[in-house]
């Protein structure tokens, strides 16, 4: 009998910096009840989804910064997206700046999580590649700051158990290099879940602006096939204060192929039926891992950070 799990992606349109936690958290109740009218087991929401996207913004006192970050999970404001998943019987993928004291200290992480059908938390990941820049770059047409605002996570690339198969997340940038797909791949992962918040423009390299939607399903679609699994990849989309995001959520099978794909800049539910099922003839022929990997070839994958070049004849 086919694992069939029935996933809605969650796009949102622009999230005002003013817009409320309370307000954010109808519009995804809202998505929630439209997914389970359709008959959705699951809905993923984008990266950061409670908030603007902050870190474009340069902020001169932590007090600001630490606004955008909850520091539980649920707390007030979200706890309703779990008594939602309860009432429903749905689950939900989630993505959220996380404060945490941990070792005596605070900490800040780019997180998600996943909520089964009974409102609990199942698995957590903290975003690992962060993209952007720590200092302030008054140069550009908006900053991108992860890298000030946020701790590399310290969790690696988890695979849980649940909604009838292996689950993993990962966090925007993530996407964008293959060893995310990899490691939950070693993991026999069937379903990544990823969220992301993607502007059209990129500062320092404006000549890939043409290309931002034509990247982002390309690695998603690769990271799919590569090691056989499901990918749901949902944006936050539209102009949102001033900078224009690509949006472009899709649902990719294991065969690469998109089954489903939002085709708008504003909240949004794309939905696929993904048996789980379709991994196994990728994952037991072409992406036989155990067949066909020969790990101890790529030991300069996890021993160079950096490229260098041969020496020179």
């Amino acid at each position: 009998m086919p694992r069939i799990v029935s996933v809605g992606a969650a796009q949102l349109g622009p999230i005002a910096l003013k817009e409320s936690r309370a307000e954010v958290v109808e519009r995804l109740v809202a998505l929630m009840r439209q997914a389970k009218g359709h008959g959705c087991d699951l809905v993923v929401f984008p990266e950061l989804a409670l908030t603007t996207f902050f870190p474009r913004w340069y902020f001169e006192h932590q007090e600001e910064i630490d606004a955008f970050f909850e520091r539980q999970m649920p707390g007030h404001d979200t706890r309703k997206l779990f008594d939602t998943a309860r009432e429903l019987g749905i689950g939900f993928y989630l993505g959220y700046a996380e404060l945490v004291e941990q070792e005596g200290r605070l900490r800040r992480f780019n997180t998600s999580i996943l909520v089964d059908k009974a409102g609990s938390i199942v698995g957590k990941y903290r975003k690992i590649h962060l993209p952007g820049h720590h200092e302030h770059e008054p140069w550009r047409a908006f900053q991108h700051l992860e890298k000030r605002y946020f701790e590399r996570g310290d969790l690696g690339f988890p695979v849980y158990r649940a909604f009838g198969g292996l689950m993993g997340m990962a966090i925007c940038n993530d996407r964008r290099w293959p060893e995310t797909y990899r490691v939950m791949g070693l993991q026999g992962v069937e379903m990544v879940l990823l969220g992301y918040n993607t502007p059209v423009h990129n500062p320092p390299a404006p000549e890939h602006d043409a290309l931002s939607n034509f990247h982002n399903s390309l690695v998603m679609q690769s990271g799919a096939y590569q090691n056989g699994t499901w990918v749901v990849g949902v944006a936050k989309a539209g102009r949102e204060e001033g900078v224009d995001q690509i949006g472009n959520s899709i649902i990719v099978a294991p065969s690469g192929e998109i089954v489903a794909a939002c085709s708008t800049l504003g909240d949004e539910l794309a939905i696929a039926r993904c048996d789980l099922d379709l991994t196994r003839s990728y994952k037991s022929t072409t992406f036989n891992f155990a067949r066909h990997r020969e790990p101890d070839q790529y030991r300069m994958i996890v021993e160079r950070k950096g490229a260098e070049p041969p020496p020179e004849a």
